[in-house]
């Protein structure tokens, strides 16, 4: 039996934790989320409606852009003014292509509007410059009288944007420069400098943290500089076959199955290990833990372009996604955001697009289901765990939400869960998987879709669940 425990004690799962990515990759900006006001594909502004409306209804907190790798090769000034006028670059590191920037700075923070989220913006450290970077920030948050920000006016945008969080630097340990971590910690420590705050709220800024088991990054980061930063960023990528192969998102065995779902579990190591580091620097937990990329990395899809990263998402997606979630709810008190990789068309994506086809992956309906633990309080669970099985739950006035995960390949997992007070369920739904490699396509789009789910029975305070395998079901619960 799981004795499930409300502890006011316990932290607040950020909604953050539910955040996005979106780098000038392959199609995630371009065909995914923008389109174009031209476009025949319904649009407002530019931006797909009907992914706009699809993040929308997995209620998307925050949005990371322009990246990823390509922050640091990103000169913010190119993609401002008349799109006629715009500088051409070139995609060095995502598949050599050449881009217009015709989705630049308005144009992300319109996207941001639509969504009603919080923006997220990586600046560059690799190859650009304090200057750069500091009149970046004016130009987006100064209200008053200022170069910066009479050019954004010039450009059409008479009153600042709000901008939450700020990244100075990204992978600065590769892509980003490959600096050492000494090196980065004193460039963090002077650009963040020239991160002013032009308006009324602080910008919350985050370091570039370490890749994957980088204890060493951590710890001369927190050491040298954590007084001057909100956030620490880590990145992580589930590689079932290792980094040079990667292996098939489609094409893959039970033992494969299995080694990325324990792969998944890797996370929780990383985020115990990383955040004693922390801990010691910031014992009250000020500052946030960022896994600002996270995910499922595979081989590309065959027949497309290998720098575009595009990849099939399946009930094994899934998997992950709900596998890595219950992670980062169990360490709430340190990780105040995550952000999978990434939102459209690219690697461990939400939505996938052709043309003005759309379809919502495996790894959407998980956040889907999980989006009512957004800002709410943990509740602990104490007792045996099945193997295979992985769970997590939280309260939100006065309903709880609990979600649980079976990611055995054949066998169905028994849990009695017992409640300190009488629960009814109000809704029980989840996804069910058919085949390991069970997944939607542009001719398929609801092969694994949320359904209503029934084994389950009620004794007042105890909820008996018999989980199918390959599953991801959520309970809503009223005490």
């Amino acid at each position: 039996m799981i004795k499930l425990v409300q502890n006011q004690a316990n932290p607040t799962i950020s909604k953050y934790i539910y955040g996005h990515f979106a780098e000038h990759l392959g199609r995630c900006i371009y065909e995914g989320l923008y389109v174009g006001k031209d476009s025949e594909i319904p649009n407002v502004n530019g931006m797909r409606t009907d992914v706009v409306e699809a993040l929308k209804n997995i209620k998307i907190p925050v949005l990371r852009w322009p990246g990823g790798c390509f922050a640091d090769e990103y000169h913010w000034k190119d993609g401002i003014g008349a799109k006629e006028n715009r500088k051409m670059m070139v995609n060095t590191h995502w598949g050599g292509v050449t881009e217009d920037n015709s989705f630049g700075t308005h144009e992300f923070f319109e996207l941001v509007r639509q969504l009603g989220c919080e923006a997220y913006v990586n600046g560059n450290v690799g190859s650009g410059t304090v200057q750069e970077m500091q009149e970046w920030v004016e130009y987006i948050t100064m209200g008053g009288i200022s170069p910066m920000a009479e050019e954004r006016r010039k450009n059409g945008q008479a009153e600042p944007w709000k901008m939450k969080f700020f990244g100075v630097g990204n992978e600065n340990w590769g892509c980003g420069g490959n600096m050492r971590a000494e090196y980065y910690a004193d460039e963090y420590r002077r650009y963040q400098t020239y991160v002013r705050q032009y308006g009324d709220e602080k910008i919350y800024k985050i370091a570039g943290g370490a890749n994957v088991d980088d204890y060493h990054w951590t710890e001369t980061l927190m050491k040298n500089a954590h007084w001057m930063m909100d956030g620490l960023s880590l990145h992580y990528y589930v590689h079932p076959r290792g980094w040079e192969e990667k292996g098939s998102a489609l094409e893959f065995d039970e033992a494969e199955w299995y080694v990325t779902c324990e792969k998944a579990e890797y996370m929780d190591e990383l985020v115990t290990r990383h955040g004693t580091i922390m801990d010691k620097y910031d014992p009250e937990k000020r500052i946030g833990m960022i896994v600002d990329e996270w995910g499922t990395w595979f081989t590309a899809e065959p027949g497309t372009n290998p720098g575009f990263l595009y990849q099939q998402n399946t009930i094994r997606d899934a998997m992950v996604a709900a596998i890595t979630l219950n992670i980062f709810h169990k360490h709430a008190d340190r990780v105040h955001m995550a952000n999978i990789a990434q939102t459209v068309n690219v690697l461990q994506a939400m939505i996938l697009t052709d043309g003005a086809k759309m379809v919502k992956t495996p790894s959407y309906h998980v956040f889907d289901l999980y989006k009512d633990h957004q800002d709410a309080q943990l509740i602990t669970g104490f007792g045996e765990v099945p193997e295979h099985v992985s769970m997590t739950a939280s309260e939100k006035d006065g309903v709880i939400t609990l979600s649980v995960t079976n990611y055995d390949v054949h066998e169905t997992a028994a849990l009695d869960f017992a409640f300190e007070t009488p629960v009814s369920v109000k809704a029980a739904r989840g996804l069910v998987g058919t085949e390991m490699n069970a997944h939607n396509d542009f001719d398929h789009p609801e092969t694994v879709t949320i359904q209503d789910f029934t084994a389950y029975r009620e004794e007042g305070s105890n909820l008996q669940i018999s989980l199918p395998a390959m599953s991801v079901i959520t309970f809503t619960l009223a005490k």
